[in-house]
């Protein structure tokens, strides 16, 4: 059940969702979800030895030098995702610090419910998230973005993911119907490809920062530009 207080965030999020990101969405959760919820999300992540290292903080890995992966040769994984970092307009303070946005949200109560499993994941998962763009091929579009996470949450059941999608669609249904179709091509197209290649979600990215981008998207079966519809 979702109460009235989580109910008021949801549609602030609806109705706004870069003012009220769902990142800000997934945090306020844990307080109002049911403990049956809280349980089968984290059974099922605590029942896959995939997922093992990545719900215990075992994969957290230390802030990487970001300039010195400017020096890395073309079409290597780090310079690839330098240049995606530049690119995009992402601020390299963010990239490098996202542990110190986890504690000062730990600090100030946002956590509070959160199981420790879910903390640890979503600190991985914000290091590892422009990595994924950058390995998967997926834009930085809206589309793009809403491919990508698909693609995530069909190998990983994750709530954050999750709620990306239930977003989205609410969006597409109540207030942007011209874009059912491109929505819908784009989760299944993304949830399809997920399916269909190899488990991503769990990798040590900063490891492999000097290996060639094409060799690793050969080794989980990815290949060319990631398709937005179907």
């Amino acid at each position: 059940m979702i109460n009235e207080e989580f109910g008021k965030s949801l549609i602030s999020t609806f109705n706004d969702p870069v003012g009220h990101g769902v990142h800000l969405l997934f945090n306020e959760w844990w307080q109002h979800a049911s403990e049956s919820a809280k349980d089968s999300y984290v059974t099922m992540i605590n029942s896959d030895p995939h997922f093992a290292a990545f719900s215990q903080g075992d994969l957290y890995a230390e802030p990487i030098d970001f300039a010195a992966t400017s020096e890395l040769p073309i079409g290597t994984l780090g310079r690839t995702y330098h240049d995606w970092i530049v690119d995009n307009n992402l601020m390299t303070a963010i990239v490098a610090n996202y542990k110190r946005l986890h504690e000062s949200f730990e600090a100030d109560g946002t956590l509070i419910g959160m199981p420790v499993e879910m903390k640890h994941a979503i600190l991985r998962s914000y290091q590892t998230h422009d990595f994924q763009h950058v390995v998967t091929g997926y834009n930085s579009s809206g589309f793009g973005e809403v491919a990508l996470q698909a693609f995530c949450l069909a190998q990983f059941p994750y709530p954050y993911f999750g709620m990306w999608l239930s977003v989205s669609t609410t969006r597409m249904t109540f207030t942007q119907p011209r874009t059912i179709v491109k929505m819908m091509d784009a989760i299944s197209a993304g949830w399809t490809y997920g399916r269909t290649t190899g488990n991503i979600q769990c990798e040590k990215w900063e490891t492999m920062l000097d290996q060639p981008l094409s060799e690793i998207r050969s080794r989980y079966g990815l290949s060319g530009m990631p398709s937005l519809q179907v």
